[in-house]
């Protein structure tokens, strides 16, 4: 991504006709600033999105942004787009627009006097399996193939240590390690953070079958989830891409006969829920989860769904 950032082609009009020194401000806000890959990406969407929009308006300089010209943006966007989206793109632009008043390229920051959508939740949206569905979807992958050793242990991986499949696909072969009597995974999680915790008995009997069939354990600085060469069927170098895991997710539960609208986050939530059902503590799957907050972590708690749908039957109609 960096090197199309670099791109003078890739920059938005309205960038290029303020001059180079706001063209390296801009890029130094996605390249020195933001360190995350995938908020980085996300705030680039977010300012191109912003600056296309006001393109039919007329506006190509930074100087003509004005408040209303934000607000427009932001009632648009709230048409097509759910309101987290909304806040994500407002607080990019508020970011961008203060790095440019810093580095005086603009006087003031338009952005500021914009408030975001009003959006708050007590429920997560993520699909949750059961207990059930869990089982049978691991036991339903075909492991006499490196590719189903691989895909059983990286989605066991998700559902008993409520990692997020970022963390998952960053760690190294390394990262699965002896601690005493058991086994323990590091996740490479958000912002450089190391989270490592020890293995379910499951856990550590997958991870041991895929490393030792795909022959990988002294590679200890190399990815421990790999790619799969599509001719030879074989692993490669390379980690497996996040777009490829939520893509054999979605096929691995539907060889299951499974709900289609599972994903990634799913095991996470169902890996909390499942914890807490069976008398875990908040707080302790609050450090399970590597949450900041408790609430986070309650977002993914639906144990009150059961007993909901047992008094939604009750309305005998």
């Amino acid at each position: 991504m960096l090197p199309q950032l670099y791109s003078a082609a890739s920059l938005p009009g309205i960038v290029a006709n303020a001059g180079p020194a706001a063209a390296e401000r801009f890029l130094d806000f996605f390249t020195a600033s933001i360190r995350n890959p995938n908020t980085r990406a996300a705030y680039l969407h977010a300012v191109r999105s912003f600056f296309a929009f006001l393109e039919p308006l007329g506006i190509v300089q930074f100087r003509q942004i004005r408040p209303i010209h934000v607000a427009a943006y932001i009632e648009h966007l709230q048409q097509i787009r759910s309101k987290p989206t909304v806040k994500q793109h407002l607080a990019a632009i508020r970011m961008l627009l203060d790095w440019l008043t810093v580095g005086q390229v603009i006087d003031s920051n338009p952005a500021h006097s914009v408030r975001a959508p009003r959006y708050s939740i007590r429920r997560g949206k993520t699909t949750v399996l059961t207990t059930e569905e869990a089982r049978e979807l691991l036991d339903s992958i075909d492991t006499t193939t490196i590719a189903g050793l691989r895909d059983r242990a990286l989605i066991a991986l998700m559902l008993y240590t409520f990692g997020r499949v970022g963390a998952a696909v960053a760690m190294r072969v390394e990262d699965f390690f002896p601690q005493g009597r058991r086994w323990w995974v590091r996740l490479h999680e958000k912002g450089g953070k190391l989270h490592a915790m020890p293995c379910h008995h499951n856990l550590e009997t997958y991870l041991h079958e895929y490393i030792d069939q795909a022959n990988i354990g002294r590679e200890g600085k190399s990815p421990l989830f790999r790619s799969i060469d599509g001719l030879t069927g074989q692993l490669t170098p390379r980690a497996i891409a996040r777009e490829n895991v939520f893509l054999m997710i979605r096929r691995r539960a539907h060889a299951a006969g499974l709900p289609a609208n599972i994903s990634c986050h799913t095991f996470r939530a169902t890996g909390i829920t499942a914890y807490l059902s069976n008398g875990g503590r908040l707080e302790v799957a609050q450090q399970m989860a590597n949450h900041e907050s408790s609430r986070t972590t309650g977002l993914y708690d639906r144990r009150g769904d059961a007993i909901s749908l047992d008094e939604v039957e009750r309305i005998g109609i």
